[in-house]
């Protein structure tokens, strides 16, 4: 007899949460938060979870009511309250995963983050994380000792440039040497959805007191749409970096592919700079700091149902492999 599922999202992540239970056929299971008077909360589930498959949607991402502390904290006690009622299993789905661009020391002191936040979602007794293209897929899978499960955006995402069907030579870019990897497998994926050749190429990328730059283009890129992939866009500074640098070697255009849109601080003027005829980005994130003129220029492709497929699988104990490289 198969154990019942419950599938719970966080109030931050409710919208999100909804996407994923109705593209599964479910509903939300009802929980509480109450924030108190000194800005302490508490989370709780309303249903019975003894004995029961919880999964929990909490996407870690500060937002306009809430930082990325308050949501991570909610998490851990919601987590934590399904282990003292007795879930059988407790899984964390956490489309957009902070703290994951900091997996290694890059000066003297420096904090791991990857690894403490492994280490807090372990200590509340979660027995799987879900994640969505975290920056360094290496160190997530070695900072965690419980299950991962990591999905990423390459069907997503090929799927999104078919549907364009754009004329010409096509190129994957690396917006820096550390996501040649990343585009690379990204291109195998485009290449068998539009069944044609589709190059390769990446800038330099050089950092010095926390100022970047590297215009260098490494690949050929005249005439072609150019397609730069990353895991992110914060600022947007280095997709514009990418773009200007592709566009100044000849590229016909260039449009910007990023699992999450956080778009801080300079972000909207990138999004708007007419180097990028198209910024795609994924719902992980809520782009609630771009301008409305931005979002016009960012086109949004849900990862609701790629997360609902590994909740499923997951549940019924199906094959996880089709998922992982996707």
């Amino acid at each position: 007899m198969m154990i019942v599922m419950r599938i719970f999202a966080l109030d931050a992540s409710r919208s999100f949460g909804e996407t994923v239970a109705g593209e599964i056929g479910a509903q939300l299971d009802l929980h509480e938060e109450r924030v108190f008077e000194d800005g302490e909360h508490k989370v709780r589930p309303l249903v019975e979870v003894r004995g029961r498959d919880v999964y929990v949607i909490q996407s870690l991402y500060g937002d306009e009511v809430e930082s990325v502390g308050d949501k991570l904290l909610k998490l851990l006690f919601f987590a934590g309250v399904l282990r003292e009622n007795h879930a059988a299993r407790v899984t964390a789905v956490i489309p957009y995963l902070a703290y994951s661009r900091k997996d290694r020391q890059t000066k003297p002191r420096d904090p791991v983050t990857t690894r403490y936040l492994a280490q807090l979602l372990e200590a509340m007794g979660l027995d799987m994380v879900v994640t969505l293209d975290v920056h360094n897929l290496a160190a997530f899978q070695n900072a965690f000792r419980i299950g991962t499960l990591h999905l990423d955006t390459r069907s997503l995402f090929a799927a999104h440039i078919q549907g364009l069907a754009l004329d010409g030579p096509l190129i994957v870019a690396s917006p820096d040497p550390g996501g040649v990897k990343r585009a690379q497998l990204f291109r195998e994926v485009l290449e068998r959805r539009v069944k044609r050749q589709v190059g390769s190429a990446y800038v330099e990328k050089r950092r010095s007191d926390d100022v970047v730059s590297g215009s260098l283009v490494a690949g050929e890129v005249e005439g072609a749409t150019v397609l730069v992939l990353d895991d992110l866009i914060s600022t947007g500074h280095t997709m514009l970096r990418t773009a200007r640098a592709c566009l100044e070697n000849g590229a016909a255009r260039v449009l910007a592919y990023a699992a999450h849109g956080l778009f801080t601080a300079g972000a909207n003027e990138a999004m708007l700079d007419p180097s990028l005829s198209r910024t795609v980005v994924t719902d992980t994130v809520s782009a609630f700091r771009l301008s409305a003129a931005a979002r016009e220029k960012v086109e949004v492709v849900s990862a609701a149902p790629h997360f609902a497929r590994a909740i499923r699988l997951l549940h019924e104990g199906g094959s996880l492999v089709e998922l992982i490289g996707e």
